[in-house]
């Protein structure tokens, strides 16, 4: 089995910026070796409005399905057109100020990008 170098990005429900207070929601994993990028999520809504009840937790999926489209090359109907996976994956991890954002990009090795996609939403979003 050969490894693959991968890069992934934590997606973070940010309902107010200017407190800097976070839950992570998601996950991106992009592996150009592996020619893989897909995104994985789930929003503990007890969390979420533990942290801010005036945020819509079916809003936050919406936008975390939004990527996950992005992450499978959907374009039209708002969503950008943006060729190869690389291009995406920089898309999808640069920093925003919208609800959802991105966290800082890490990296590792993996000879299964999707189980490492599965065991990385396991254990930073729970």
């Amino acid at each position: 089995m050969s490894r693959h170098g991968y890069q992934y990005v934590v997606l973070r429900c940010v309902p107010r910026v200017e407190r800097e207070e976070f839950v992570n929601v998601g996950v991106v994993l992009y592996s150009q070796g592996a020619d893989f990028l897909d995104a994985a999520y789930r929003v503990d809504e007890a969390r979420l409005a533990a942290l801010a009840p005036e945020v819509d937790a079916r809003e936050v999926r919406d936008a975390l399905e939004t990527v996950c489209r992005v992450c499978r090359g959907v374009t039209g109907g708002g969503l950008p057109t943006l060729g190869g996976l690389g291009k995406r994956f920089g898309w999808l991890s640069a920093p925003r100020s919208t609800v959802v954002q991105p966290g800082p990009v890490h990296g590792g090795l993996t000879t299964d990008p999707a189980a490492e996609l599965a065991a990385l939403l396991d254990r930073l979003v729970g």
